[in-house]
C-alpha cells in the first residue's frame, strides 16, 4: 500500500509532483530508491543526497596539532539543540576530537576504551556517561576520521559546529588547504578524483543519463554519444578536483591547487546529524503515557 507519507517523504527528497510520486512509487511497488532512479530517468528529478536527511542535533568538531601534522574531525550526537550548544557538552567533545587526534584509536571501541587525556583514571566511555548523567540528556560518539601527513592537514568548522571538514595536502601551504576546506564544506564532493568514484556508481549513472537521453526521443547511438557529454558533468559534481572553484568558478579545484604548487591527498567532511533521522515528539502521547 502507498501511503501518503511515503509520498510525502518521496516529494521531499524529490522535488517532483505529487501525482509523479504516487505512480512511480505504485510501479516500484513502495521502492523509495527504485523510485528515485525512475524520477531521475524521466527527467523529473535530480539525484536525492545523502545529505537531504540530516536531522539529529550535536555537534562537529576538529583539531589539529601546533605543527599542522596530525588532525582529527568528530561528530557527537545528542538528542537536541539545546544541549548542543551547553558548554559542558562542548568542552567534552574538543576533549574527544583531541583524544583522537593524540591517541590514535582504530576505531569507535577503542576510543571508548581508551583512558581519558583529560581526566585521569576514567576511560572516554566513563566520562561520556558521566556527561549523560550530568546533563540529562543521551549523548554518543558517532564517528571520527583521523589524518596524519608528511605534508600539512587544514580544518575548517562552519555554523558553530554544523559541517566539519579535514584537508590534508601533500606538499602546498596552509592558505590553499584552507581554500580546498571551504570548497568541501560549500561543495560536498564525494570523491577525490575520477579514480577514486567506485566503477559500479559509474556505471549506474551512465544507465540513467542514457535513459534520460532515451525518454528525449533520440536514437541508441546518438544517446551513447549523450552520455559520454553528460558523465563530465556527474564528475564535476561528486569529485572535489573537477569541481568549479568556489572562489572563481572559472576554475577547477585542480586548476587552482596546481597553480599554487600544491596537491591534494584526501579529505573528510562530516555534517551534523547526516543520514540520522530525528526523533519525532508527539507530546499528548507522551502525556497519555504519564497518565497510564
Amino acid at each position: 500500500m502507498i501511503t501518503a507519507e511515503l509520498v510525502k517523504d518521496l516529494r521531499e527528497k524529490t522535488g517532483a509532483g505529487m501525482m509523479d510520486c504516487k505512480k512511480v512509487l505504485t510501479e516500484t511497488d513502495g521502492d523509495m530508491d527504485k523510485a528515485i532512479e525512475l524520477l531521475r530517468e524521466r527527467g523529473i528529478a535530480k539525484a536525492a543526497k545523502k545529505s537531504d536527511r540530516i536531522a539529529a542535533e550535536g555537534l562537529v568538531a576538529a583539531y589539529v596539532t601546533a605543527d599542522k601534522k596530525v588532525g582529527a574531525l568528530v561528530e557527537v550526537n545528542a538528542e537536541t539543540d539545546f544541549v548542543a550548544k551547553n558548554a559542558d557538552f562542548r568542552s567534552f567533545v574538543a576533549d574527544v576530537v583531541e583524544q583522537v587526534a593524540e591517541k590514535n584509536p582504530a576505531n569507535l571501541d577503542e576510543l571508548l576504551s581508551q583512558e581519558s587525556i583529560k581526566v585521569a583514571g576514567k576511560t572516554v566511555k566513563d566520562v561520556l556517561t558521566d556527561k549523560i548523567a550530568t546533563i540529562g540528556e543521551n549523548m554518543s560518539i558517532r564517528r571520527f576520521v583521523r589524518f596524519e601527513s608528511n605534508g600539512l592537514v587544514e580544518s575548517y568548522i562552519h555554523g558553530d559546529g554544523k559541517i566539519g571538514v579535514l584537508v590534508e595536502l601533500g606538499k602546498g601551504e596552509s592558505e590553499v588547504a584552507k581554500d580546498v576546506c571551504m570548497q568541501v564544506a560549500a561543495a560536498r564532493p564525494e570523491y577525490l578524483n575520477r579514480t577514486a568514484v567506485p566503477q559500479e556508481e559509474v556505471a549506474k549513472e551512465m544507465e540513467i543519463l542514457k535513459a534520460q537521453a532515451m525518454n528525449e526521443g533520440k536514437p541508441a547511438e546518438i544517446a551513447e554519444k549523450m552520455v559520454l557529454g553528460r558523465i563530465g558533468k556527474f564528475y564535476g559534481e561528486i569529485c572535489l578536483l573537477e569541481q568549479p572553484f568556489v572562489k572563481n568558478p572559472d576554475q577547477k579545484v585542480q586548476d587552482m591547487v596546481s597553480s599554487k604548487g600544491a596537491e591534494v591527498e584526501r579529505f573528510a567532511r562530516f555534517e551534523k546529524g547526516e543520514g540520522l533521522e530525528k526523533r519525532e515528539e508527539n507530546f499528548a502521547e507522551e502525556v497519555m503515557k504519564q497518565i497510564k
